[in-house]
C-alpha cells in the first residue's frame, strides 16, 4: 500500500490584510498530522516499525496500529482540500454560481504545477539512468512517457488500477489526480447549477455513492483506495461543512468539545483495525470526524491563531503549511535512503534515528522547495495571468 495526499483573495478592490496572516492554525495543525500520518506509514513501508526499539516502548501492536492507516491521513487530506476550495471560492467570488472558472484554474494551476513538473523531472530522471528505487518495477513495463503523461492528465490513478504497483516514486501521486479531477469539475459543477441548494445535492449524492463504490471494490486494494469514486464522498464533505458553516455560529466551548469529539473518532477508526478490514465506511467515519471539525472551526467564525496552543503546535503546523512539498518530495528522500540501508539491511536499534533523519531532510527540502520554487512561481503566474484586483497570495489549501 502506498499513499499520499487553497486560497484567500478578494473579487473587490478594497484592502485586505495578507493572507498569510489570515491562516487558520488548527486547520494546519490538521493537515500537518495528515502529512505526518503519510510520512510515517512510506517509513514503515520501507523498514518496518513495529520490529525494533519504538516497538519495544510502545509494543508492536500499537506501532503497527499508528503505522499501517496513513492512507486515513489522505482522506482527511481530502476533506480539508473541498472545504478549503469551497471556503476560499466564497471569500473569492461571492457565491459559487458567479465563480470565475478562469481564475480558479490559474490559481491550481500556479499552486500545483510547480512542483509536479519538478518531481516528475527528478523521477523520471533518475529512473532513466537506472538508479534503484527510480526506476519502473512493475510486473507489467511503463514507460515513463505513459506514466508522466497519465500524471500530468489526472488518470494516473486509473493507470494503476490496470497495471497494479510500477514505480515507487510516482505511485505516491494517485491522489493528485483524484483532486485535479475535483479541480476540474468544481467550477464546472457550480456554474452549471448556480444554486447553493442543487450544487449541495450533488455532493451529498457523491456522499452516499462512495461506500456503495467501495463495498463493490473492496476486494482491490488500489480500487478501493485510490479510485475516484472512493474518495470523492471526502471532498464532498469537506464542501458540504464550508458551505453550512458559513449560517451557524457555535460557541469557543462547542468549538473545543466538538473537535476533541471528532479527533477521538478519527483515532479510534484509525487504531482499531486494519483499513484493508473496513474498506466501506472507514473512510467515510474518517471522513465525516475531519467534516466536524472543520465545520466548528468556521462556524466558531474566527481564524484560529496564536496563544499557547497555537505555539505548543506551531511545528506539526508547519508541517500543514508544507504539506504538498513534504507530499511530493519526501519520496525522493525515502528512496535514496533505501539505496544506502534497504528494509533488510537496516539493523534494528538506527530506526529511531534513521526515522528522525527522514523526517529531517524531506522538512528541508520541503522548505527549501517551498521558499526558492514553488512559493515565488506561484506569486508570479498568478500575478500574470489573474487581473490586477484579484488578490495574489499564496493560498491556504495549496
Amino acid at each position: 500500500m502506498t499513499s499520499r495526499a487553497t486560497s484567500l483573495s478578494s473579487t473587490t478592490s478594497s484592502p485586505r490584510p495578507p493572507a498569510q496572516n489570515l491562516r487558520d492554525y488548527r486547520v494546519d495543525v490538521l493537515r500537518g498530522v495528515s502529512i505526518l500520518l503519510v510520512l510515517i506509514l512510506h517509513f514503515h513501508l520501507a523498514y518496518n516499525l513495529a520490529i525494533g526499539p519504538f516497538a519495544a516502548i510502545f509494543s508492536a501492536t500499537f506501532v503497527r496500529a499508528v503505522a499501517r492507516n496513513g492512507n486515513y491521513g489522505v482522506t482527511i487530506f481530502f476533506v480539508i482540500s473541498g472545504f478549503l476550495i469551497t471556503s476560499t471560492s466564497l471569500r473569492r467570488f461571492g457565491t459559487l454560481g458567479t465563480i470565475s472558472a478562469r481564475n480558479f484554474y490559474v490559481f491550481r494551476f500556479a499552486r500545483i504545477f510547480p512542483c509536479l513538473l519538478l518531481i516528475l523531472t527528478i523521477i523520471t530522471s533518475l529512473g532513466l539512468a537506472g538508479v534503484p528505487w527510480f526506476k519502473n518495477d512493475g510486473a507489467v513495463d511503463v514507460s515513463f512517457l505513459t506514466a508522466d503523461f497519465s500524471v500530468l492528465t489526472f488518470w494516473h490513478n486509473v493507470l494503476m488500477a490496470k497495471v497494479g504497483y510500477f514505480n515507487y516514486g510516482l505511485n505516491i501521486l494517485w491522489s493528485l489526480s483524484v483532486e485535479e479531477v475535483f479541480y476540474l469539475v468544481f467550477p464546472l459543477l457550480c456554474l452549471a447549477l448556480r444554486r447553493d441548494v442543487l450544487i449541495l445535492c450533488v455532493w451529498l449524492v457523491a456522499i452516499v455513492f462512495g461506500p456503495i463504490y467501495r463495498s463493490h471494490h473492496a476486494n482491490d486494494e488500489i480500487k478501493f483506495l485510490y479510485g475516484y469514486f472512493a474518495c470523492f464522498d471526502a471532498i464532498a464533505m469537506g464542501c458540504c461543512v464550508a458551505l453550512l458553516s458559513r449560517k451557524i455560529h457555535v460557541s469557543d466551548m462547542m468549538r473545543r468539545i466538538a473537535q476533541l469529539g471528532a479527533c477521538g473518532l478519527i483515532a479510534w477508526i484509525y487504531l482499531r483495525s486494519d483499513i484493508d478490514s473496513n474498506a466501506i465506511f472507514g473512510p467515510t467515519l474518517v471522513a465525516a470526524g475531519a467534516a466536524v471539525f472543520l465545520f466548528v472551526e468556521r462556524a466558531n467564525h474566527s481564524v484560529g491563531g496564536g496563544g499557547r496552543s497555537y505555539r505548543l503546535f506551531k511545528p506539526i503546523a508547519w508541517f500543514g503549511q508544507h504539506s504538498y512539498e513534504l507530499y511530493l518530495f519526501h519520496i525522493v528522500v525515502l528512496a535514496f535512503m533505501r539505496n544506502v540501508y534497504d528494509r533488510g539491511a537496516l539493523p534494528a536499534n538506527y530506526k529511531p534515528l534513521w526515522f528522525l533523519l527522514f523526517l529531517t531532510l524531506a522538512s528541508l527540502l520541503a522548505g527549501l522547495i517551498a521558499r526558492s520554487y514553488s512559493e515565488p512561481l506561484n506569486a508570479r503566474i498568478r500575478t500574470l495571468l489573474t487581473p490586477s484586483r484579484l488578490d495574489k497570495s499564496a493560498e491556504l489549501a495549496g
